[in-house]
């Protein structure tokens, strides 16, 4: 809905007469025609990507939905139908080339990959002689901006964008919205309803009489469709491509119409809003043409609206992408072959000191180089960070689960929090329903338009003081969780699995030790340790916490994991299993801060028989906090500083609510490796590189080989990508601006000012530093310690899968176990196109 009051007047217009299908346009029979349009309107509906809520946001391939076509492929595909790109501009590449970060063998050798016989000097001549520009594809929105004065009135698609933003920002509230929009109809009859009231777009166009073809349209989306494609003369080959073009032109809105849709798919469920959000952005088309007048502009926009997708002429930019891409991983191979052969079990040291298993998050890299570094007694180990428990958990007397587990899975499991005496824990459920309900009361008297202005004029002054302690970077932590609790009540608190018998609990945490390759050699202590990030004034906060657990902090998983392995009565059936933990064996839940890089332990208070282990521990942890930050410090900006004085840096950046970069997340992330610890232990990866622990020896069947495949090299793609789109059209496929953001519907995503798309992706803050690109836009390339026959059968087995690999959304390797040889998984230039083979990879490029 336009932000214009509707009651401003415009020009009197005959009535719309409704829309009669052009019945002699039809030249295949009606029920092929309809067959047609349903699948088009499915295959465009599938191309959507999906975009999580602010409170879940994990990181997404945009490009998800098309990634049964090459990735060259796609990139035409979107210069053609929306303008946008998915590599860097030519002059960034040739900058990098100056500065060596791609390497004069690597662009040699991606020239001659393409086909092409050019040295270096007469390929970079060809580039800066050539485009890389295509034909745009033309919505009838294009056509009629196309005869309008853009300089002097605003293009009519952004008007529809707005509108629609407005409308669908109305429809999907959840909670922000004092004066909220009712839901007895659907999404197109509401937005009908109200935008046939609507004179807004009429007055910011100049085209009079919108409203009132608006209501004329039919009464509902799947007849919208069918009806405004006869009108317009759109052919049934021409369906899919112009459906895609339209949700690409709402692609905020678009992706969040996919999430529905992908949230009730996982409940076995259907959601059609997106397709109604099609059918909103068809009637645009159809509204504004006929409004306009124009007898003529139909036809124009058929003859101009730009041919079918070609493959590009050139392919000079995906030439400096491979380079860009071999020089990197030239580089990581050159470290994997320092190290031959993996370490033979027989040779390994006596009993631990400690382990710590970590998320496989890049930003775990350095922790665990740094606490290796802290006592050569230490082990530590890479898994997913749910920790391979299929829960959702419901916080202590709240009302809605939230999943913690990756957004590809649903949840099978709730996980509750109590304490050891019940009546206490009832008391407290009560006593923080009523503190919650109360901050509730509150907050909708403060915010309300009745009472704001009283608000304001009773309470201005001291409330100041709340200005005040922001601005003085308060560090106080403001979780949800914990709202409305003391810290002594907190404690009392302890995550729980909710009825789950002993012999489930035996098998779950059995197979999650076999997942982690922990089935023998236990120390005495054993971290379990989740990350999370510390912002303050961040609708983005959840993007910077873990993935695995959907947009939520590790702490939950890493609490119940620990809590199941601390029991006697599953150690005891773990022993049936052959997994024999010794008595000695504590497991502690920690957390870790990425924002400060200190690490909090869970659950400890009572354990008096570990006293002085556990203050070791805490030396080591504080040792690789410290270590961590002075690596970081330069990257943030900061200057070189005694220990304290770095660490209060850190911790005020945390709480600063002006500090639009807290950390950088998993900027640079450009590998994933499985392999046993040892095979890249003597490397610094530089926080680059998601660790996953893998010891094929102990892989009976192959199943954890296929479940990292399947699971978390997926999970780490969908992160490669985001921050790679992000970065390559921070315009289209990020977020732009975090100073413009305003939070949308509660949760839901943000504007970049007060309307338009919803703005998904990554914020520019997150990716730049004000001067240059801190994130480079690699392909995730994966590396896997396993048989290579192994490695190709999984890949083969499961569709993405091999679609990710067989398009160059990713670069797959193998480590040899045997020798450590390293093999690249090419495409064969004897056996087909559809055929892969293993190639040896030399250290050198």
């Amino acid at each position: 809905m336009s932000a214009v009051p509707s009651t401003l007047p415009v020009a009197p217009v005959a009535p719309a007469a409704p829309i009669i299908p052009n019945a002699s346009w039809r030249q295949a029979s009606v029920e092929d025609q309809q067959v047609a349009l349903a699948q088009a309107i499915q295959v465009a509906c599938n191309r959507v990507a999906p975009t999580w809520p602010l409170d879940r946001l994990i990181a997404v391939n945009p490009w998800w939905g098309f990634v049964d076509q090459s990735v060259q492929k796609v990139s035409d595909m979107m210069s053609h139908l929306c303008g946008t790109r998915l590599t860097m501009p030519a002059e960034w590449y040739l900058a990098e080339f100056k500065s060596k970060r791609i390497s004069e063998a690597a662009l040699a050798k991606a020239i001659k990959q393409h086909g092409l016989t050019l040295d270096i000097a007469s390929f970079i001549q060809a580039c800066s002689a050539s485009s890389s520009e295509s034909a745009r594809f033309m919505l009838l929105t294009d056509a009629l901006d196309a005869q309008r004065d853009l300089a002097h009135q605003p293009a009519c698609r952004d008007v529809v964008t707005h509108a629609i933003g407005q409308h669908c920002a109305s429809w999907f509230d959840e909670g922000q919205a004092r004066w909220k929009l009712t839901h007895a109809t659907s999404l197109y009859v509401a937005w009908r309803e109200i935008a046939s009231y609507d004179n807004g777009p009429s007055l910011f166009t100049g085209i009079d009489g919108i409203a009132d073809r608006i209501a004329a349209l039919p009464d509902t989306h799947e007849k919208l469709i069918e009806v405004v494609c006869e009108k317009l003369r759109i052919k049934p080959e021409e369906y899919e491509t112009y459906f895609t073009a339209l949700l690409l032109s709402i692609n905020g809105w678009a992706a969040w119409c996919a999430y529905l849709n992908w949230q009730a798919g996982l409940q076995g469920k259907t959601d059609n809003h997106l397709q109604q959000l099609l059918a909103i952005r068809l009637a645009w088309e159809w509204v504004l043409a006929d409004s306009s007048q124009n007898e003529d502009v139909v036809d124009a926009w058929h003859a101009g609206r730009g041919l079918p997708v070609k493959e590009s002429g050139n392919s000079y930019d995906w030439i400096w992408q491979d380079a860009l891409e071999l020089t990197w991983q030239a580089q990581v191979n050159q470290g994997l072959a320092l190290q031959v052969k993996s370490t033979p079990e027989s040779t390994k040291s006596a009993r631990p000191a400690m382990q710590a298993v970590f998320c496989i998050d890049v930003r775990s890299e350095r922790m665990r180089r740094a606490l290796e570094a802290s006592d050569p007694s230490i082990r530590t180990h890479g898994f997913a960070g749910f920790f391979g428990l299929p829960i959702e958990y419901l916080p202590f007397a709240g009302h809605e689960a939230r999943p913690q587990l990756p957004g590809l899975l649903a949840p099978k499991m709730r996980v509750v929090s109590v304490s050891s005496d019940r009546e206490k824990t009832q008391n407290l459920f009560a006593q923080r329903r009523l503190r919650l309900g109360v901050a509730q009361a509150w907050e909708r008297f403060r915010t309300t338009a009745s009472s704001g202005f009283g608000f304001v004029e009773t309470t201005g002054l001291s409330y100041a003081w709340k200005l005040v302690k922001s601005s003085l970077h308060s560090t106080k932590e403001k979780a949800a969780d914990t709202a409305a609790l003391s810290a002594s009540e907190r404690d009392r608190l302890v995550p729980v699995l909710e009825n789950i018998g002993v012999d489930e609990s035996i098998d779950l945490v059995a197979g999650i030790l076999r997942a982690m390759s922990m089935t023998s050699d236990f120390a005495p202590v054993i971290l379990l340790v989740g990350h999370g990030s510390q912002t303050a004034n961040n609708p983005h906060a959840a993007g910077l916490d873990c993935g695995a657990c959907c947009g939520q902090t590790g702490e939950v998983n890493a609490r119940v994991l620990a809590h199941l392995l601390n029991r006697v009565d599953i150690r005891y059936g773990l022993r049936a299993k052959g997994i024999d933990v010794p008595e000695d064996t504590l497991f502690v839940a920690g957390l870790h801060n990425t924002t400060t890089d200190e690490i909090r332990l869970f659950d400890v208070q009572d354990d008096v028989k570990k006293i002085a282990e556990l203050e070791q521990v805490r030396a080591w942890l504080a040792q690789a906090g410290q270590r961590i930050r002075e690596e970081r410090a330069p990257t943030m900006g900061m200057p070189a500083s005694k220990p304290e004085a770095l660490m209060e840096s850190m911790r005020e950046r945390a709480g600063d609510w002006s500090q639009v970069r807290p950390e950088w997340g998993l900027a640079n992330n450009a590998a994933f490796i499985a392999a046993p610890r040892q095979r890249t232990q003597h490397m610094n990866l530089h926080g680059r590189s998601f660790l996953h622990d893998y010891n094929h020896a102990e892989d009976a069947g192959n199943a954890v080989l296929e479940q990292i495949l399947t699971a978390p090299v997926l999970v780490a793609h969908w992160i490669n990508m985001q921050y790679f789109a992000s970065t390559v059209d921070n315009r289209r496929w990020g977020s732009g601006n975090k100073v413009l953001h305003n939070v949308v519907g509660g949760h839901i995503g943000v504007f970049e000012g007060n309307g338009g798309d919803l703005r998904i992706g990554l914020p520019l803050q997150s990716l730049h530093d004000g001067d240059d690109w801190v994130h480079t836009p690699l392909r995730l390339s994966v590396w896997m310690e396993a048989p290579r026959d192994i490695i190709s059968g999984i890949v083969h087995k499961h569709e993405k899968l091999w679609q990710l690999v067989d398009g160059g959304w990713l670069h797959l390797f193998s480590i040899d176990p045997e020798c450590g040889e390293v093999y690249r998984y090419v495409k064969s230039t004897e056996n087909g196109d559809a055929a892969h083979q293993w190639v040896l990879e030399s250290a050198q490029v």
